[in-house]
């Protein structure tokens, strides 16, 4: 029997995928009015466990009723039209992340 047959076969392991910790737009109504939402901040909060290797992902899912500054990774269309809507603002990642 040839070799590759033989062998057991693995899975496949994509080294360019991205890893985001993701969150919805209704958790972050539980913040001040005002604040800067980072990766780090949402962690302090305790509205992620951990931080993924590519940074912090927002959805659009749930409303938002308060003014943020939001600064991560990520955001989807409807997440950052939801922010924006509140009265908040959506800037890309800090320098260094």
């Amino acid at each position: 029997m040839p070799l590759a047959r033989r062998l057991p076969k693995k899975g496949f392991k994509n080294p360019f995928s991205k890893e985001y910790a993701v969150i919805n737009v209704g958790r972050l109504s539980d913040l001040e009015a005002n604040t800067v939402v980072t990766a780090e901040s949402l962690k302090d909060a305790g509205l992620i466990s951990k931080i993924g290797k590519d940074g912090v992902k927002i959805l659009g899912r749930g409303d938002l009723g308060v003014a943020l500054h939001v600064r991560v990774a990520k955001l989807s269309k409807s997440a950052a039209e939801k922010i924006t809507a509140a009265g908040g603002t959506t800037q890309g990642p800090l320098p260094g992340e």
